[in-house]
């Protein structure tokens, strides 16, 4: 059986469809099969990420109204064998989305994969609720700012409690902490929360900080997962990220201010 991980945030706009296509590509990178999921029904973005969104025939809702099977819906990943990814629909509500349809839809995937990545919408609306139901795993995404994280700890309390593992009494989602844009010089300056003031506040176990990069919207931009990218920064760090989700133990990076070399300190570069 797959293993269903939910990337999820209270805040919109801190990264959780980069997340979400990094994470999967990392995860078939190192011969996970893997699919992942876009639960944005009426806004999807995954496919623009994926760089799919010119295949997209048949979409997750279809799927679920029994308009298509799943071989018709899933997209393979022209870049990685045994990637796969299952578009939202574009026309239809968010209501679409149902607890059952969504079960058996999971249920069909994890006889033939290793993971499950669900792009979940921002906040607590119907679609990130159906995308964290399943969950096994979430990764909670926030940015340095009191504003995303307090909304982030109220999505834990809701992952906490209305989970069908919580429901069930069962052993609880195993939930991580990913910090995104994280700028060090900002972080000195006191305009950015720090990595311990935003673990103090969630007391999550932190599984990667991404700096604030321009290689993100690069790489979003031209349809591929930053994460192909090991020449950047933020490719290099969802790219320790997978590694430390399948329990490998490596060292934060990207934490500390770049320090300035002699010719840059003398000449204000």
């Amino acid at each position: 059986m797959a293993r269903i991980i939910v990337i999820t945030s209270g805040k919109g706009g801190v990264g959780k469809t980069t997340t979400a296509a990094a994470m999967a590509m990392g995860l078939a990178q190192r011969g996970h099969r893997t699919v992942v999921i876009d639960f944005d029904v009426g806004l999807r973005n995954l496919d623009l990420i994926m760089g799919c969104e010119r295949r997209v025939v048949y979409d997750f809702v279809n799927v679920i109204n029994g308009e298509a099977n799943l071989n018709q819906a899933l997209i393979r990943d022209k870049r990685c064998d045994g990637l796969f990814v299952l578009p939202a629909s574009q026309t239809r509500d968010k209501d679409a989305l149902s607890t059952e349809g969504v079960g058996k839809v999971l249920e069909e995937l994890s006889k033939g994969h290793d993971y499950i990545v669900c792009d979940s919408p921002a906040g607590i609306e119907h679609g990130a609720t159906m995308a964290m139901y399943y969950a096994d795993d979430a990764v909670v995404v926030t940015n340095p700012e009191v504003s995303s994280v307090r909304d982030s700890d109220r999505m834990l309390g809701i992952l906490s409690s209305k989970s069908r593992r919580a429901e069930q009494n069962e052993e609880p989602i195993r939930e991580h902490l990913l910090l995104t844009r994280y700028a060090p010089e900002r972080v000195a300056r006191g305009e950015m929360l720090s990595v311990d003031d935003v673990q103090e506040i969630l007391s999550l176990k932190l599984l990667g900080v991404i700096p604030d990069s321009q290689a993100v919207l690069n790489a979003s931009n031209a349809g591929n997962p930053v994460i192909l990218d090991k020449n950047t920064d933020a490719g290099q760090a969802y790219d320790d990220m997978v590694s430390r989700y399948l329990g490998e133990e490596l060292p934060m990076r990207f934490l500390e201010p770049e320090k300035k070399g002699l010719f840059n300190r003398l000449f204000g570069g």
